[in-house]
């Protein structure tokens, strides 16, 4: 191989590591807590409609959302 190709091959290997040490940290974003939600409430003397089943309604409000766990769903794993 002739000289230059060394030189490319070094300026390359240099390149990346520049690249790889420069690059954005990473950080693991924070789990979403039952108090991040934002969910529209009714207010008092509001006339209330019951849907029953997948229906659209233009004017919408939430008087009782599901049934969230507060705590985690534990499984077990691994082979058998």
């Amino acid at each position: 191989m002739d000289p230059y190709t060394w030189a490319y091959m070094a300026i390359m290997v240099i390149s990346a590591y520049v690249s790889y040490k420069n690059r954005p940290k990473t950080t693991t974003p924070k789990p979403v807590a039952f108090q991040d939600f934002e969910f529209p409430q009714f207010s008092e003397g509001t006339p209330q409609c019951v849907f029953f089943g997948d229906c659209w309604t233009p004017d919408w409000m939430v008087l009782s959302y599901g049934n969230y766990r507060t705590t985690p769903i534990k499984t077990k794993g691994g082979k058998k």
